[in-house]
């Protein structure tokens, strides 16, 4: 049986009980993969063969039905500890060895997953699209001349080129979504808290979450709940506790007015259209909301004092070594200096004053769909004017964690060039589980294929409640 150009956990477990073929033999196939990568950016580190080879024989001959993700192989973005390679977050004067697995990667470990290495990203997690690494730029797998999405580029890349079936980004303004976005997959990004951060360099402690870009809907989910659970020691872990969404007759909000943005990209917009068409045949009605107060909140983010959090997350490292940052990065890290503690405590004020009128748009639905990105850019754009074209990627993603949302982006299709868009389904805190369903079932109703496999039927059974 060979493997599908795009890597998904359902068809490689599937494979692996019917003894088509044994975690070695893909681990060799990863290993071919990832020697022959036409995107030179995508990976920072990675185990050797020898290590890949021995970690895949020590699973056993025979899959452990204990272990949801035996042999799936996977990536992890480059700042969050892997025991074995190094640290970086795409800043080598910052590099240190890790003692110990991060925390979801050690529960990924136990549950069968096979590690295959690190991920490039926007240094320090700072950014939405993929270029600020000294490490060169991951590319969307369609266009080598546009943005992958960032910070999270090279684990989208990774995945949506088929090199593992799941990889592990971050998310704190938007992260976990745009790269799925902008290439053709699926991110998911859970509720605060619901996984632990426990070695994770941090871009915004309270903000921070660990994410998930896979094929499918219900792969991504399966990482997700193998990572969740209440870690004491993350100070801002949180029990998971399910809240429900209607999956039939829901209300669902969508932008309306001069709220809709999307920097003359009709034909996202036009996209996104068809996707809240198809939403509505899926047993939803779409609701017009004010996405004013969102859009405010989300400017609160690089706008106001929460940029000093991410000065507070390398402090000592920035009072010295400075001048080893990107320049893109360590301009918006230091524009943290100009705010003071008074500014933070204003910059809560005004959050709470939003969250107030914020929530009187979501006592109108149950959750909401948005575009994940209004457009997407040339990597040339973007070095061109790094700080405003960055901003418009976050306009409809840096929200969510402040607000304390959860999120599921899907793809949403295809533009006339053959540039891919996607649309997020958002809902408040602890609806993880019915947002995945909705999603994955818009994603089948949408009739795209995962990553560059675009023509090809969905991997996998739908996703049940």
């Amino acid at each position: 049986m060979p493997l599908p150009r795009i890597l998904d956990v359902a068809t490689l477990a599937a494979g692996y009980r019917s003894g088509a073929f044994t975690p070695l033999e893909v681990i060799e196939e990863v290993i071919a993969r990832v020697d022959a990568g036409l995107d030179p950016a995508v990976w920072i580190s990675v185990f050797p063969d020898e290590a890949l080879r021995a970690a895949a024989r020590a699973l056993g001959p025979t899959p452990d039905p204990t272990r949801p993700l035996w042999g799936i192989p996977c990536a992890v973005k480059d700042n969050i500890d892997v025991f074995g390679l190094p640290t970086t977050a795409a800043c080598p004067a910052f590099a240190y060895e890790p003692v110990a697995d991060a925390e979801v990667v050690a529960r990924l470990k136990a549950a069968g997953a096979l590690v295959v290495g690190k991920t490039n990203l926007d240094q320090f997690a700072t950014g939405l699209n993929g270029t600020r690494s000294p490490h060169g730029a991951p590319r969307s797998v369609f266009d080598e001349a546009y943005v992958s999405g960032g910070s999270s580029s090279g684990s989208a890349v990774a995945v949506g080129s088929g090199l593992v079936a799941f990889a592990l980004g971050t998310d704190t303004a938007g992260s976990g979504r745009v790269p799925a976005a902008f290439n053709n997959l699926v991110g998911v990004k859970p509720t605060k808290g619901i996984v632990p951060s426990t070695g994770l360099v941090p871009a915004c402690r309270s903000l921070d979450c660990i994410t998930v870009f896979a094929a499918t809907t219900a792969d991504a989910t399966l990482v997700r709940r193998a990572m969740q659970g209440h870690d004491p020691r993350d100070p801002y872990s949180r029990r998971f506790a399910p809240r429900a969404l209607p999956l039939t007759g829901f209300r669902f909000g969508v932008l309306a007015g001069a709220e809709r943005a999307f920097y003359g990209d009709a034909e996202v917009e036009a996209l996104y259209d068809a996707a809240i068409a198809r939403l509505a045949t899926l047993g939803g009605t779409p609701v017009a909301i004010d996405y004013a107060p969102f859009r405010a909140s989300a400017e609160l983010l690089y706008g106001g004092p929460w940029v000093a959090e991410r000065l507070a997350a390398i402090e000592d490292f920035y009072a010295t070594r400075a001048a080893d940052m990107d320049t893109t990065v360590a301009t918006i890290v230091g524009g943290a200096k100009r705010f003071s503690a008074v500014d933070a405590f204003n910059g809560a004020y005004a959050l709470e004053a939003l969250r107030q009128k914020t929530d009187a748009e979501w006592a109108k639905v149950d959750l909401l769909l948005l575009p994940t990105a209004p457009t997407i850019y040339t990597v040339e754009a973007m070095r061109a004017d790094p700080i405003a074209l960055n901003a418009n990627l976050g306009r409809y993603t840096n929200f969510v964690n402040l607000l304390d949302c959860a999120a599921v982006a899907v793809p949403a299709g295809f533009r006339a060039d053959g540039l891919p868009a996607g649309v997020t389904l958002i809902g408040p805190a602890f609806t993880d589980d019915a947002l995945a369903v909705l999603g994955d079932r818009l994603h089948r109703a949408l009739g795209t294929g995962p990553g560059l496999d675009r023509d090809a039927t969905l991997p996998g059974a739908p996703l049940e409640p």
